[in-house]
């Protein structure tokens, strides 16, 4: 195919947030969600991983069950199970308990919205 530009498992973003990311940090712009493959400034272009399994910072003191829904909250720049405001960027593939500071999520191209 000469259309063919390619696979799409990581996409080279631009870092929205004033205090840049660090590798492994969950990064959204506009609809588009992934993991920082490596560290950058706000503006740089990096890599982010769009499809995959991560451990991800979660909301704090949160119980998730396996197989929950998972939202980006990008004021805060971690996952939740609160769809209102957020956006949905997976699943909880094992549960997680309140005392964990991450889930472990499998990214899934999913609506942008908590609906």
């Amino acid at each position: 195919m000469r259309n063919y530009v390619q696979p799409g498992d990581s996409l080279a973003l631009a870092v929205p947030y004033a205090g840049g990311v660090t590798s492994g940090q969950g990064v959204l712009v506009g609809a588009l969600f992934g993991v920082a493959a490596v560290d950058g400034v706000q503006n740089a272009i990096i890599e982010c991983q769009t499809k995959g399994v991560f451990d991800i910072t979660k909301e704090p003191a949160l119980a998730i069950t396996a197989g929950a829904r998972l939202f980006w909250d990008n004021t805060n720049r971690r996952l939740t199970t609160t769809a209102t405001g957020n956006f949905q960027v997976g699943l909880a593939t094992v549960a997680a308990l309140a005392a964990d500071t991450t889930v472990r999520a499998v990214l899934l191209r999913v609506p942008a919205s908590g609906t």
